[in-house]
């Protein structure tokens, strides 16, 4: 839709709008000449009406001249309402000035009955039609008043002539006021469309304006010449200058000379910085440039080629970035806790010491260990172990320098590398000053404790070795040295090596003869005091390797729980004992050892329902022995899976009592039905009365509780003779009454009652 048949928009119509009040002077001009013709022909023909013209002409273009110099003083128009009522009142002054000529031109023509009066009115037609579209586009309204005003009285006066060539002049006067409006509409059009295309222009040069100086990067582009010839505010913010002008028809070496003039930026850099971008413009690749200038700060260049020979270089402060980036990269390198290098870092600093300097030199590794560790954090806390280990370090960390490196590997364990080592003697030595340097007393919040501490090392010549391998061997040496009774050294020999390989190859034996259900169950007897007779049997993993013979569960038990398959053993051994003992004569019972890791699964409870069900045993005749390092790990939780299992109708019993710390507080705690003496109180009962008494006062103390009582361990008739007749127990269990059985061989001796029945009654007696 064209301007002249739609509302214009207020951005358009109001200077429109302004345009009709615009060249006052050429308007007084124009009345004036025509007031002169008019004066002319009333000389020349006498017409009293002529006079009358004049005068309304004369009020007419004060009005006019009087009213665009009072718009002249105005404030510019800021509504559409306020800009209409500034063309109603041109357009009542304009169709009273076109009247007035109209009227001159009709009695020009057809009253006065004058040749000079009718070419007088034809030349004011004409002079006043060309300007009404030059003067008046802005209004249509005013052209279309105007045309018809002036116009038609013209085409009147030669119509009522009368003549045929009068009437023909008049009548192609119409085709004249058509063209005149078509003259009028094309400028309104063709000014429209400029006025629109410019502010077009001017909303995208400004929105562009705006996103340049809201840019976070300072940009500058750059003409054929290499001089600047855009620039945003952040790029005269980062220069330091007061605004984007200033930058332009500046060169790079220009603007990067100025940091050099400051002292930001040494004149090796400003070359090379220059050289990169100057070389990203002129190969049309994108290039980056870091610079750190000499205050701290860190400018990040980017240059690229663009179109029609113009370069654009945007560069921002990355300070904050390159300093959060150097944090990163130190958390990755070093510990928190310390701020030693961390094991990664470890691993690559030896590395790169390794790869330089002399292949043939020796070298030595040593991992250190804090003994006991474990139970200060189990004891007191996190927070004092990480004292303790932050005391380590502090030690160790004097001993770092360009030969010697030195690491927190993780958790309590320290690696130290050397990377230059003359021979053993000498290495022995920095060893034995190291441990003399780290052992002593700390106060970590408060707590003295003893600084103490395991280690390994291995001596390498460089090329022999890598790193991986150097901490393995120094990983077996520190095991060693723990084995022997912990606050010392060792060096790596070959049988340590071997002694690894062995147990890997026993690992993964062992792990494939639980997954192939390799092992087997035996039972040992546990028999009524009273009776002697077998009352129950607690069931033993065995296994027998196809090379080694006979694994004592002593090796493979802690293997598996090394491992983590402790859980498939306990597995196993559940639905093992319990379909077996479904086939013994009732009430014989049996007893399974869960570890402290089954207890902290969620399926513990579970498994021991499975067994039940696919035995068919009844649960009373099923009996869970609870080690007390399963409660020490999770009280509240490890309780509440003992009475889930207990809820079943399984019997709980508390095995090794008296072997930990707070073993009493479990007996009122814990839904248990029997409690296992550990064999330690019977080692010396026959010869130690206070180790008589003791077992007579854990035996009292179970019995108000409703607690069955089993001493383990007996060896001898001489103790099974005490606890008979001095401490009786309930229930007694060890090598006395022979070694474990086959499930056959417990079926055949369930009705056997021990010799030492007869003899313990007659004792008694």
């Amino acid at each position: 839709m064209t301007a002249s048949k739609k509302e214009l928009p207020d951005d358009i119509y109001i200077p429109f709008v302004e345009t009709l009040f615009r060249d006052g002077f050429t308007l007084a001009i124009g009345i004036t000449a025509q007031m002169a013709l008019i004066t002319l022909a009333w000389a020349k023909t006498g017409n009293a009406a002529f006079l009358a013209i004049i005068f309304v002409l004369l009020i007419v273009g004060l009005l006019r001249v009087g009213s665009m110099r009072k718009f002249g003083k105005l404030p510019p128009i800021t509504t559409r309402a306020e800009a209409r009522r500034h063309e109603n009142r041109y357009i009542v002054y304009g169709a009273m000035h076109g009247a007035a000529l109209g009227t001159f031109c009709l009695v020009a023509i057809y009253t006065a009955q004058d040749a000079f009066a009718e070419i007088a009115a034809v030349c004011i037609s004409l002079a006043s039609a060309t300007g009404i579209a030059g003067r008046n586009y802005g209004s249509p309204r005013m052209v279309i008043i105007l045309i018809i005003t002036l116009t038609c009285p013209m085409s009147l006066g030669f119509i009522l002539r009368g003549d045929f060539y009068h009437v023909t002049l008049g009548l192609l006067s119409a085709p004249f006021l058509l063209a005149i409006h078509r003259y009028a509409d094309t400028v309104r059009e063709v000014l429209f469309t400029a006025l629109s295309a410019e502010k077009r222009a001017n909303r995208i040069a400004g929105r562009f304006n705006r996103a340049l100086n809201t840019m976070s990067h300072g940009l500058v582009m750059l003409g054929p010449n290499g001089k600047v010839v855009v620039a945003n505010a952040e790029a005269a913010h980062l220069m330091s200058l007061k605004s984007p002008d200033a930058l332009l028809g500046r060169s790079v070496r220009s603007l990067l000379k100025r940091g050099v003039a400051g002292g930001l930026l040494s004149p090796k850099d400003c070359r090379y910085v220059e050289v990169q971008l100057t070389r990203a413009l002129h190969e049309g690749r994108d290039r980056k440039v870091l610079v750190s200038l000499t205050n701290g700060q860190h400018y990040e260049f980017s240059a690229r080629a663009g179109n029609q020979e113009l370069g654009v270089i945007t560069f921002e402060d990355v300070t904050q970035r390159v300093e959060a980036e150097e944090k990163i990269r130190s958390m990755a390198r070093y510990d928190s806790l310390t701020g030693l290098p961390n094991r990664a870092y470890f691993h690559e600093i030896v590395g790169e010491c390794m790869a330089s300097g002399d292949r043939e030199r020796l070298c030595a590794l040593a991992v250190l260990d804090l003994d006991d560790f474990k139970s200060v954090n189990d004891t007191l806390g996190h927070p004092v172990g990480d004292g303790l280990i932050y005391a380590a370090a502090e030690r160790l960390a004097h001993l770092a320098s360009e030969d010697v490196k030195v690491s927190r590997f993780g958790g309590d364990e320290f690696m130290i590398f050397f990377n230059r080592v003359e021979d053993e003697s000498h290495m022995a030595a920095m060893l034995d000053a190291i441990f003399l340097i780290l052992q002593g007393d700390v106060d970590v919040a408060g707590h003295m404790l003893r600084l103490q501490a395991s280690g390994g090392a291995v001596l390498s010549r460089v090329n022999e070795s890598d790193a991986d391998a150097m901490i393995v061997k120094a990983d077996l040496a520190m095991y060693k040295a723990k084995e022997l009774g912990k606050n010392g050294w060792r060096l790596f020999e070959s049988a340590m090596d071997a002694a690894f390989r062995d147990k890997q190859l026993l690992k993964a034996d062992l792990r494939s003869a639980v997954e192939a259900k390799r092992l087997r169950v035996v039972f040992q007897p546990i028999v009524a005091i009273e009776t002697m007779r077998i009352a129950s049997c607690e069931a033993l993993c065995r296994w027998d390797h196809p090379d080694l013979g006979a694994i004592s569960p002593a090796v493979f038990i802690p293997l598996a729980e090394e491992m983590g398959i402790i859980s498939d053993i306990s597995t196993f051994m559940l639905h093992a004992a319990c379909g077996e003992c479904a086939k013994w004569p009732s009430p014989i019972g049996v007893s399974v050892n869960l570890s402290a890791k089954d207890f902290r699964r969620r399926d513990v409870v579970d498994k021991v329902r499975d067994a039940l069900v696919n035995s068919g045993l009844a649960p009373w005749r099923l009996e869970i022995e609870v080690t007390e390092t399963a409660l020490l790990d999770d009280k509240s939780q490890t309780r509440q899976y003992i009475e889930e299992i207990k809820q079943l109708g399984v019997r709980i019993a508390l095995d090794d009592f008296g072997t930990g710390y707070s073993s009493l507080s479990y007996l009122h705690k814990l839904p248990l039905d029997k409690v296992k003496i550990d064999r330690s109180f019977l080692v010396d009962v026959t010869q130690n009365p206070h180790s008589l008494d003791l077992l007579k006062g854990i035996v009292n103390l179970s019995r108000p509780l409703g607690l069955a009582v089993t001493v383990e361990g007996v060896e001898t008739y001489e103790q099974l003779k005490i606890l008979s007749l001095e401490v009786k127990p309930d229930l007694v269990q060890g090598f006395l009454f022979g070694s474990a059985l086959s499930a056959s061989g417990i079926r055949t001796m369930s009705s056997t009652v021990w010799p030492f029945a007869e003899e313990m009654r007659v004792a008694k007696c």
